[in-house]
């Protein structure tokens, strides 16, 4: 079945009308790109490499596959500016349009050939007519949607639009997404955290102190034992929070060109967080507040914390730990002892 841009969500009553077709044009790519990807090798070398982004990230073809799609599909969406994780610049799609939006069309992409969840994170805003750049070059609370398709076991969609989070999932049977949830909330309470613990020796202090604390398990200032997840991709790492809790640390380190991290403030991180925030999460720069924040140029980075509010909360007061909290063993760190 082919899903076409005015029949792929099933119920868009919780969607403001002036973003239904943009909406739908999202979903109907979404489902079929669930159809090419279920395809594996059946449907060509998705995981071949055709190039760089201007982020120096390696492209696959399956993220060219994706950003051409979605940007086609949004021509009479009322997308006025069109900005791509795989673009150099901003595109203009409807000089007509009043919108513009950002996109990471294949978040994870490294983890086609290995069949691991992938996904797509996209962010809405008001366009400043005139204005491409300054449409996306903006407080990043003057969102009005942000969420992402994650394809793995189920495909679902998870967006907000400013009250609250609703969760969708492919019917593969109808071919439409289907209202799952109305109501999002990520778990207040986890004993899971996400880092690539890979670059422990770069981190900065205060990220190294907090992980040794929440590896010293019962016996810590955490008083809790900890598992540490890993996925490589934002979106499943996103999905897993928001339905089981805990945290996700991306932070800035000492290698060149990772001082502010890896991750894009518009295409990953400002949905991201509007996300959580509705959900009633958090997520800074490791330090303070993301939303609010502003990007200098359409692929800025940032460090990334995000999860269930009271841990994020406890990763920023590591920053402003005192030298010697920092570099004391971890059993000693009395100032996070209940």
């Amino acid at each position: 079945m082919t899903v076409t841009k005015s029949d792929a969500i099933a119920d868009k009553s919780r969607m403001p009308e002036n973003l239904h077709p943009v909406m739908e044009a999202l979903a109907s790519v979404g489902a079929e790109l669930c159809r090419t990807i279920k395809r594996g090798p059946l449907g060509g070398s998705l995981a071949a490499a055709v190039g760089e982004n201007t982020g120096g990230d390696q492209q696959k073809a399956l993220d060219v596959l994706a950003d051409d799609a979605f940007a086609a599909a949004l021509r009479g969406s009322g997308v006025r500016y069109y900005a791509s994780e795989e673009q150099d610049d901003v595109v203009e799609i409807d000089e007509g349009g009043t919108l513009a939006l950002a996109i990471d069309p294949l978040d994870g992409s490294s983890n086609i050939d290995v069949n691991v969840s992938i996904g797509t994170i996209f962010s809405i805003f008001e366009a400043k007519p005139g204005d491409a750049h300054g449409s996306f070059l903006r407080p990043t609370d003057e969102q009005i949607a942000g969420g992402y398709i994650i394809f793995g076991p189920q495909t679902n969609m998870v967006v907000t639009f400013g009250n609250g989070v609703q969760s969708y999932v492919l019917d593969p049977d109808s071919g439409q997404f289907v209202l799952t949830d109305e109501g999002l909330k990520v778990p207040e309470t986890s004993s899971e955290f996400a880092i690539n613990a890979s670059n422990y020796r770069h981190w900065p202090a205060g990220i190294r102190a907090y992980i040794d604390d929440c590896l010293a398990g019962d016996e810590g200032p955490h008083e809790r034992n900890y598992n540490m997840r890993w996925v490589a991709s934002l979106v499943a790492e996103t999905h897993r929070i928001i339905t089981r809790g805990g945290i996700f640390l991306y932070p800035g380190d000492k290698r060149p060109t990772y001082e502010r991290g890896r991750l894009r403030m518009v295409y990953e991180c400002a949905p991201i967080a509007f996300l959580i925030e509705q959900a009633g999460g958090k997520a800074t720069d490791s330090h303070d507040r993301l939303l609010g924040q502003q990007a200098d140029s359409l692929h800025a980075r940032t460090p990334f914390v995000f999860g269930s509010a009271e841990k994020v909360d406890r990763v920023a007061a590591y920053q402003d730990l005192p030298r010697e909290e920092v570099s004391a063993l971890f059993g000693n760190r009395g100032l996070f002892r209940a």
